[in-house]
């Protein structure tokens, strides 16, 4: 499993990502969405909480 990690920048945001070769998909790291979504000051805190409710 080959993957490659890079940066993308979103609305002048980094968004960590990263490119898995064998299943031709990207990963996006969801603290780093949350951030750019939201503009939470906290977006860990904000995905733990959002876990915790869609249980």
């Amino acid at each position: 499993m080959k993957q490659e990690g890079a940066i993308q920048i979103f609305e002048e945001k980094n968004v960590r990502t990263i490119w898995n070769q064998d299943e031709e998909k990207w990963y996006f790291s969801i603290v780093d969405i949350i951030t750019v979504l939201t503009e939470s000051r906290d977006a860990g805190a904000y995905w733990r909480k959002l876990k915790q409710r869609l249980k």
